[in-house]
């Protein structure tokens, strides 16, 4: 058993614009904490793996586009308000983003398989690696 003390802390961003921290990594399961500050604007890319977010403080909407394209061949987008207690399952490859976040957001994310696992193309490990600050505690 292993208990992650620090998952869903806040923590101000140095110098990048969110923070994602790695709490613990296993082969089925990778959990970290997001942070993002009021204001601030999610540039993630989908992922490769299932997702949950579990909202511990802050205020946001979760904007989730569909595959599935309109008449008109464009996504269908819906746009959900979040908050503490919050609770969201993210389908892998499912398009999603934060925006208006009104309060500093701070989620523990859970991925499985663990993140990364299932490879990357170039320009999302370029993102990552740019942006995303990794640190296992």
């Amino acid at each position: 058993m292993q208990i992650l003390r620090a998952a869903g802390h806040f923590a101000v961003p140095e110098g990048e614009p969110n923070q994602y921290r790695e709490h613990l990594r296993t082969a089925d399961l990778s959990v970290g904490t997001y942070c993002i500050p009021v204001g601030g604007k999610d540039g993630q890319e989908p992922h490769t793996e299932d997702e949950i977010y579990v909202v511990v403080r802050g205020r946001a909407k979760l904007v989730s586009e569909t595959a599935e394209a309109g008449a008109d061949g464009t996504r269908i987008s819906t746009e959900y308000e979040i908050g503490p207690g919050s609770v969201v399952h993210l389908p892998a490859r499912e398009v999603h983003h934060f925006t208006e976040v009104t309060e500093d957001l701070s989620i523990v994310v859970v991925f499985a398989p663990a993140e990364r696992s299932r490879g990357l193309d170039r320009d999302r490990d370029a993102y990552y690696s740019d942006t995303v600050i990794w640190a296992a505690e």
